[in-house]
């Protein structure tokens, strides 16, 4: 499989502009994937720049290269800080976090991450981990299923999902695409049935990868280890992620809370950069429909 197959960069071009790499500058990618950012960064380092690449999927670790100035580091993006004290890195000029699911993994029946597909409901981005999709949807009370969709899914019958669930996993277990689909239907709008799935997945998947907590413990790394001027560049694909991001860049914390001093001025350690979100041109749109949801938003540490 191609790395063009394997997953489409999203916003490539706007996200090497806004990273505003040094030839001699050490960079980040905290989602490795299927590579392309990471490449087309190394392709702007010189001899003396350096990039270090985070993924915590072992597939996508395989599709590392040999390069004098590439790290592949096979880790959740949320322990950035520890590895790169390890590598002996105190600071570094710009960091890079697409948080979009790979293509791959939506096209890969055997990860359980579409709907589209038959096969197991895994969801796991790190399969060392211990509880897949399957293993939450057996294990969990009504009320946390029910928290789950509400508020990782955002949808609106969330309650009577989980009451379906529950009660169809007494007769047998709710541990594949098929089964889970056969089990929810009857409460999905036809209309909307792709949209309304699609949410339920997403639910699923954020709570499987703790994907708001690691996004949380990301964030928070990512000042210890920007130098003054470095950039922060995050693409996202949902609110939750998004708001999470806007209002740490905006706040320097993750409250959203405006920090002031004496005189009323802001007290936030990041500058943001873009006052909209960044998202696709149409031209992309129509080359990577994937990338309709993403939203890129870029800051600077002061």
């Amino acid at each position: 499989m191609s790395e063009q197959q394997y997953h489409v960069p999203v916003l490539l071009p706007e996200a090497l502009e806004w990273l505003d790499i040094r030839p001699d500058g050490i960079y980040i990618d905290a989602t490795f994937g299927g590579g392309g950012h990471s490449r087309a960064i190394m392709e702007r380092l010189g001899p003396s720049g350096h990039l270090y690449s985070f993924d915590q999927d072992e597939d996508a670790v395989r599709r590392a290269w040999a390069d004098d100035r590439f790290t592949m580091v096979y880790s959740n993006f949320r322990y950035m800080r520890n590895f790169m004290r390890y590598y002996g890195v105190d600071h570094v000029d710009g960091i890079l976090a697409d948080l979009g699911v790979s293509s791959h993994h939506f096209d890969d029946a055997s990860r359980g991450f579409s709907f589209r597909w038959e096969g197991a409901l895994d969801m796991r981005m790190n399969r060392h981990t211990t509880s897949s999709a399957a293993d939450i949807l057996a294990e969990a009370s009504p009320e946390r299923l029910t928290e789950i969709f509400r508020l990782y899914g955002e949808l609106s019958n969330a309650r009577r999902l989980a009451s379906a669930i529950v009660k169809a996993r007494e007769q047998a277990p709710v541990d594949t695409v098929e089964r889970l689909l056969e089990t929810v239907r009857p409460l999905i709008n036809p209309r909307q049935e792709k949209k309304e799935l699609a949410m339920l997945f997403q639910a699923l998947r954020i709570e499987v990868n703790k994907e708001l907590d690691a996004l949380r413990d990301f964030l928070e790394e990512s000042l210890k280890v920007l130098s003054p001027g470095g950039r922060l560049v995050v693409i996202t694909y949902h609110s939750l992620e998004d708001r999470l991001v806007k209002n740490f860049m905006r706040t320097g914390n993750l409250s959203g809370h405006d920090e002031k001093d004496f005189f009323g001025r802001r007290l936030s350690p990041m500058r943001t950069l873009t006052g909209r979100p960044i998202v696709a041109s149409p031209e992309e749109l129509e080359v990577n429909p994937r990338s309709r949801s993403a939203k890129m938003r870029v800051a600077e540490r002061l």
